[in-house]
Parts: structure tokens; C-alpha cells; sequence
């Protein structure tokens, strides 16, 4: 008879946490690491209204953004975290105004501003748009050997102290970030990095995305978001 070791195995478990499926190790120092010894820094840009600039405005934003593209000697991401606004708290706003107000005319025009962003969301989703750069900081730059063992080793351990891999990820993406920033400024943006609280909190909302809401929860007498 023939012994076949994966039959005769019995069924036993999987035991894993959601902390070893993350591939973030930490947030120090307002910078990410991975648990591959990589690194990202993040930055949050302004918005720009480019149908609103005039043809030589508009003209002067093209040349400058077709000079940032030519100023890339590294790679970078660009991420756009689109989500529904919630508007509840500016509803509660507007009826804490509204019993605030004498007028009956001026109460009459405020309700009536209330019907109509209600009736707006209603017909069409507020969404809320954040734009980010992100810059990486490969294995690579760790050195040659420990990042061939990263790749490696099953174990998804820091090749180095999370220290070293902080001071050599600020070395490496600090000049990175300042030239962002002033390509950006040529452009009318503004690039802001975003320190360890953020990141903490992107990094949460990104994993752990809110549930789609249902017909009922987009009624009037509910927050809409």
C-alpha cells in the first residue's frame, strides 16, 4: 500500500492574524515601513480649478507640470482616494442656525437651502477627492545583500532595526520630497507631508474601507454620506 503523506495528514487549522497579512511594519517618524525593509513617504496635494485660469494661466500650469515630469530621476505614485462627503454635520449645522434666526422670511430662505442640499444628494452623490504622491524607498537602497535575504526569507522580519531603515529612507527621501514641493509650487500646489497621526489613519481607512450604504440609510430623516 502506498503512503501518501498529504492524505494522511489530518485537517488541522490555520492560525493567522491580521497583523501578519498587513504589509506594514510600522509608522515612525512620519515615514512607513514595510515589513521588506521598503519605506514610503506620503504627500497630500491641493486641488487646482484648471478650467477656472485664463488660456495664459492655464498655458503656465501645462509648461510646469511638463516640467516636473521631465525632473523625474526616481519612481513615484500618484493615488486619488475618492469618498461620499458626509454632509450630516453640516445639516446639523443649518438647523442649529435656522433656530437661531427671528425672521420668518430669512427662517423660510434657510429651510428652504436645507430642502435643496438634501434633494441634491438625493439625485447625485457629494464625493470628496484627496490626491497623494507617494514616494518609495526600495530594499534595494538597504544594500544588496539583506535585501536579496528579505525577498527570500519566509520570515517577514525587518532586515534591519527600524532605526537604521529610518535614517536611511529619510536620507534617501528627503531631497526627493523637497523637489516635489517646489516643482509642485511652480504649479500653484501645495504639497504637504503627512506626519505619523495621517498616515495612521489612512493606512486605517484604507484597509479597512466603509461598507456601500443601503437604499434606507440615504432617506431624509438619516445622516447621508
Amino acid at each position: 500500500m502506498v503512503n501518501i503523506p498529504y492524505l494522511n495528514t489530518p485537517d488541522k487549522p490555520l492560525f493567522s492574524t491580521t497583523q501578519e497579512r498587513i504589509p506594514i511594519a510600522d509608522i515612525v517618524q512620519d515615514i512607513i515601513i514595510f515589513r521588506d525593509g521598503s519605506a514610503s513617504l506620503v504627500l497630500e496635494s491641493t486641488s487646482l480649478n484648471f478650467g477656472l485660469l485664463s488660456t495664459r494661466e492655464q498655458q503656465a500650469v501645462i509648461a510646469s507640470y511638463s516640467g516636473l515630469l521631465n525632473s523625474f530621476n526616481f519612481p513615484v505614485q500618484i493615488a486619488v482616494r475618492t469618498q461620499r462627503k458626509d454632509i450630516s454635520s453640516y445639516l446639523a449645522f443649518l438647523k442649529k442656525a435656522q433656530k437661531k434666526l427671528l425672521n420668518k422670511q430669512l427662517f423660510n430662505i434657510m429651510l428652504d437651502y436645507e430642502n435643496f442640499i438634501v434633494e441634491a444628494v438625493k439625485k447625485k452623490n457629494v464625493l470628496s477627492k484627496r490626491f497623494f504622491v507617494v514616494i518609495p524607498f526600495t530594499t534595494y537602497e538597504l544594500g544588496v545583500t539583506k535585501s536579496l535575504a528579505s525577498i527570500f526569507s519566509r520570515k517577514q522580519t525587518l532586515p534591519y532595526p527600524k532605526s537604521y531603515v529610518t535614517k536611511k529612507a529619510k536620507i534617501a527621501l528627503y531631497p526627493k520630497r523637497d523637489h516635489l514641493m517646489r516643482q509642485a509650487g511652480r504649479m500653484g500646489l501645495e504639497l504637504k507631508q503627512l506626519l505619523t497621526p495621517e498616515l495612521v489613519d489612512l493606512s486605517y481607512h484604507a484597509l479597512n474601507p466603509e461598507p456601500p450604504l443601503t437604499k434606507e440609510e440615504t432617506t431624509i430623516g438619516k445622516p447621508i454620506i
